[in-house]
């Protein structure tokens, strides 16, 4: 295992993360259904990956990851609390609701988190919690008390991302990446202000869907080729720890894969929309359309009904709004060209045929 700054934090982590999504247990929203480990299966699982060199464990507050916290807080007490970097997330962007949470996970945990994310961080609850009396103060005010190490923040949006690389309250920031999905870490490596923040990312195996088509060895790869600290991977099974960690990091390495080779392999299946989720593409009608051309591909890659039913939620006003949309910005904004109107139309055909079939 190699191992990497975590920004200007003074800590080490392995480049290869631990996410307790799958050795969480019971009936949890974010649970896969072929995962249910009880806690000796869960402590092994960790442990297993403690040996090949982790040192990384990511999870989030009960109940929203089950027992996953309190689980790991175990784990941390059976290797040596001193041995572990463990990160800690709560989605409230509130100070009073966040600080109250912080407490609660050093409870669950039995000891303080070296990190301590605002978790799924979004345009809705930007104001509230960067300003006066939100999460991120709360947090810098928790880290002087000496109750989390460091302070946080986890997004699925680069704009967010960006302002909190800006903010020196910040220590690391966790985002989203993969081989399909590069746009934001492109963007993350040519902007200057990331330079000193540590880095988490997640999603590097896009729900679980890339491996089918790509090596994990080719995806963690690709991600660890930015300058990130580690790659978050949710870690259920001994197999799974082996797939991600059982490479030579060292070994002769073939050339990573373009863009362009990516969507050749995924032309095999079905004729992939060029989005990288650079989120350039800002919709003036308020339309994500990163997040729509996600949808549709993942539709494709495995996640049907998961898929549909997102998109149906309002693909049709999109759609609409296209049609109506003489100024077309983010055509204008998109680096690779995208015809994002005829695309859009598409993407509601393909739930109007599917709805019936999928939904019902």
């Amino acid at each position: 295992m190699n191992y990497r700054r975590l920004g200007s934090t003074g800590l080490k982590v392995s480049e290869i993360s631990f996410g307790t999504i799958p050795i969480l247990q019971g009936n949890i929203p974010v649970l896969p259904d072929y995962y249910n480990l009880d806690e000796e299966e869960a402590l092994a699982v960790m442990e297993y990956a403690y040996r090949l060199g982790c040192n990384l464990y990511d999870t989030a507050i009960v109940p929203e990851y089950g027992d996953a916290e309190i689980k790991l807080g175990k784990f941390a007490a059976r290797v040596g609390r001193k041995n572990l970097v463990i990160s800690d997330k709560a989605r409230f962007f509130g100070g009073g609701e966040m600080y109250r949470a912080v407490e609660a996970s050093c409870e669950n945990l039995g000891t303080t988190p070296d990190i301590y994310f605002v978790h799924q961080a979004d345009a809705e609850h930007e104001e509230e919690l960067f300003g006066s009396g939100g999460a991120l103060e709360a947090l810098a005010e928790l880290k002087a008390e000496g109750k989390i190490g460091c302070v946080g923040i986890a997004t699925h949006y680069y704009d967010i991302l960006l302002r909190g690389a800006r903010d020196d309250r910040v220590d690391v920031l966790q985002g989203s990446g993969n081989l399909l999905e590069r746009g934001m870490l492109d963007r993350v490596r040519a902007e200057a202000a990331f330079r000193g923040k540590g880095f988490l990312v997640n999603k590097v195996y896009a729900a679980g869907l890339l491996p089918a088509r790509f090596s994990e060895q080719t995806l963690i790869r690709f991600v660890l080729s930015y300058p990130v600290s580690s790659v978050l991977i949710g870690l259920g099974t001994k197999a799974q720890v082996d797939a991600a960690f059982g490479w030579d990091t060292e070994a002769r390495r073939p050339a990573l894969m373009s863009f362009e080779e990516v969507l050749s392999v995924l032309e095999r299946e079905y004729t992939p929309i060029p989005c990288d989720r650079c989120q350039r593409c800002v919709c003036p009608c308020g339309t994500e359309i990163h997040t729509v051309f996600r949808q549709y591909q993942y539709f494709y890659l495995g996640k049907d009904y998961w898929a549909l039913k997102k998109l149906g939620l309002g693909i049709a006003g999109s759609a609409r709004h296209c049609r109506e949309c003489v100024q077309m910005p983010c055509v204008e904004a998109c680096p690779r060209k995208i015809r994002i109107p005829q695309e859009i139309q598409k993407v509601e055909r393909l739930v109007a045929e599917y709805a019936v079939t999928c939904l019902h």
